[in-house]
């Protein structure tokens, strides 16, 4: 009897980029794999030097590799892969120089423009050619506040062709989210939008600009980048050097990139922890290590093939924007969707999909369980022939998610569920052609990951919920944190919990069948809709009220998603009325981001903390949800957790 919900065709299997790699190490290095992936697996967890050489050779990775492999070292993430090689990010992206479209950009409101590889090329000489003008060298930081446009990836190669670190946030983030980030990283360049649209509103960008300057002043020269499909007025004058896309696109003064080569493990760019415990960890990832574990994931893992098309619904904030941009480097045209996803149609996304012919199709889990409430049959409204795969992430999708993809968007699909993170820019586990997909599950690890499911005392265990793990060094560990001396947040980040294995904080198990099942974030990050959030962002706005005294915000398991739950303390003489409640929404909303803002508010009468003060949101996230709390002894006030039982308004 069938137990599975697809496999691939065999003669289709034979032609995939799995098969044709199986075959290339199965030659070069004497193994016997026979479309077998768990053995290919194997071999990749015990010959890392010779795998990640492997994916070098078959991705066709420019550059040299240089003669060490790896060098090792007895601390976990000293493990430095390919130390003596050099190569270009940006050289390997721009794979060609034609007239073909390489990217192709919609907006919520409908308006659609395209790039061709020529004048990617082209655009990206103009603009890195005048970033090297204006003193931006190896190692420099530029930033980029902008939505998920086609100058956003042109602004991005641009400063990876000159060995420059990106580091990007997208514009629903609020002005002090983006000050919280970007202040420490000192950029000398900001690239900034000056308007995006959301779900119909013209939401401004550019009034937030003075504030930005004022609060980051390493930043000495501003590019403000107009919305596709409408014109800037140049109203407004700044104290800095101001310059505008456009002018600086149309230079054309220079046609040849400047190509900057980098080490192996030399910065590329700097992504953000959620900022749960205070500011954002400045999290920074290495030129090579991105570069070899996206191609890794996206070809050999995606099947993604030269003149394929990839479309993943992200933002320049996310990291899965840095591996959809990713795709360039294996010949594939980017599909960018900036704005809401249900504006005016609730298959948008859809729709597009289908008018560009996407081959691989990213969404969140979330999304796809609101299309499922809604019964939207996307098979009935368009033609999805040419897609071969759909990948979902952000939170783990629900065995009625898996339904939904097979009864109401395709039959014939390859159905990857994956998940990694922000801290490795890329997958844990993920997958593949050579195994059916299952219910529920996601596949299997990626290939050279040493993923396990550990117990609390670092035992390796199956079919039983874990900690996810990964006990070998791999290329996308983060080079650093920046401004972490000695290391000290990145250690407690990965390695406190279990000695030189990397605790991720997924709490997961491995089912008999050898698939995964992730079942959310171990501690106490937020997660709504897959996005993870900070909760410290959250406080940093409730507390300026005079209403509160206090809060604690906890994420709630909620119809297969996580809901924001935001408990008040209130001051005495407060009462918490509608009108207080929308004023909090509203100012999380504009000065964190529409993702922090909390689906319920509730006032209760004290907050549990530890004996020195430290807020329990996962001891009041377990009595939310009915769980049986282990170390009250730690509390200082254990019985405020009663009145966290049974609220009426968490079953609603």
């Amino acid at each position: 009897m069938k137990t599975y919900l697809w496999k691939i065709n065999k003669e289709k299997l034979n032609n995939t980029n799995l098969a044709l790699y199986s075959n290339f190490v199965k030659k070069k290095y004497k193994i016997s794999s026979s479309n077998d992936f768990n053995k290919l697996w194997k071999w990749s967890v015990d010959n890392p030097k010779f795998f990640w050489k492997s994916i070098w050779d078959f991705t066709k990775v420019k550059g040299k590799q240089g003669k060490i492999l790896l060098k090792e070292s007895d601390i976990f993430f000293k493990n430095r892969f390919f130390p003596d090689a050099k190569l270009n990010y940006a050289k390997n992206l721009l794979t060609k120089n034609n007239e073909k479209k390489s990217i192709i950009f919609k907006s919520e409101n409908g308006y659609k423009n395209s790039l061709s590889w020529k004048n990617l090329n082209l655009n990206v000489a103009q603009i890195s050619n005048w970033m090297k003008s204006n003193g931006i060298k190896k190692g420099d930081r530029v930033a980029a506040y902008l939505p998920n446009i086609p100058e956003t990836v042109v602004a991005y190669i641009s400063t990876a062709a000159l060995g420059g670190v990106w580091s990007s946030c997208s514009p629903d983030f609020g002005t002090s989210g983006v000050i919280d980030r970007f202040s420490q990283i000192s950029p000398k360049i900001l690239f900034i939008g000056d308007k995006y649209f959301y779900n119909g509103k013209k939401i401004n960008i550019i009034e937030r600009l003075s504030e930005i300057l004022y609060k980051i002043p390493s930043i000495n020269k501003v590019v403000i980048v107009p919305y596709p499909g409408t014109e800037f007025e140049k109203k407004n004058k700044f104290k800095i050097d101001t310059y505008y896309w456009n002018e600086l696109i149309n230079l054309k003064s220079k046609s040849k990139i400047p190509y900057v080569f980098s080490n192996f493990n030399d910065p590329l760019a700097i992504l953000y922890s959620s900022g749960t415990t205070g500011k954002p960890k400045c999290i920074c990832h290495g030129t090579g290590g991105v570069l070899l574990q996206h191609n890794k994931e996206l070809q050999i893992h995606s099947d993604v093939k030269d003149n394929d098309r990839v479309f993943y619904f992200t933002t320049c904030g996310w990291m899965m924007w840095n591996w959809l941009v990713g795709s360039l480097a294996s010949g594939a045209t980017i599909l960018l969707f900036d704005g809401f996803p249900m504006y005016k149609k609730d298959d948008l996304l859809f729709e597009f999909a289908s008018e560009e012919k996407a081959t691989l199709f990213g969404i969140s889990a979330k999304y796809i369980d609101s299309l499922s409430n809604k019964k939207i049959v996307p098979k009935n409204n368009y033609n999805l022939s040419k897609l071969k795969t759909i990948c979902s992430t952000g939170s783990p999708l629900s065995k009625d998610g898996f339904k939904y993809i097979y009864d109401k968007v395709k039959k014939d699909v390859h159905l990857s569920s994956i998940s990694g993170g922000t801290d490795i820019v890329s997958c844990f586990v993920l997958g593949n052609l050579f195994q059916p997909v299952y219910s529920g599950e996601i596949q299997n690890r990626g290939l050279g990951m040493d993923v396990d499911i550990f117990n609390e005392k670092g035992f390796s265990i199956k079919n039983t919920k874990g900690e996810l793990v990964c006990k070998k060094p791999f290329p996308s560990m983060p080079i650093k944190f920046w401004n972490d001396d000695g290391n000290k947040k990145y250690k407690a980040a990965y390695f406190e919990k279990y000695k030189n294995v990397w605790h991720h904080g997924d709490f997961a198990k491995i089912t008999n069948k050898g698939g995964f099942i992730i079942f959310g974030r171990s501690d106490t990050t937020l997660n709504p809709g897959g996005v993870r959030l900070g909760t410290a962002e959250i406080y940093n706005e409730v507390e300026k009220f005079k209403e509160i005294q206090e809060a604690i915000v906890i994420g709630q398991s909620w119809k297969n998603d996580i809901r924001i739950i935001l408990f008040v303390v209130l001051n005495k003489g407060y009462n918490l009325t509608i009108e207080i409640k929308e004023k909090i929404k509203k100012t999380i909303r504009i000065n964190a981001s529409p993702r922090h803002v909390p689906s319920k508010i509730i006032s209760i009468l004290e907050i549990p903390k530890t004996k020195n003060g430290k807020l329990v949101e996962l001891a009041v996230k377990q009595t939310v949800e009915g769980g049986v709390i282990k170390n009250l002894e730690a509390l200082a006030n254990p019985d405020s957790l009663k009145q966290f039982k049974n609220i009426k308004e968490l079953n609603e």
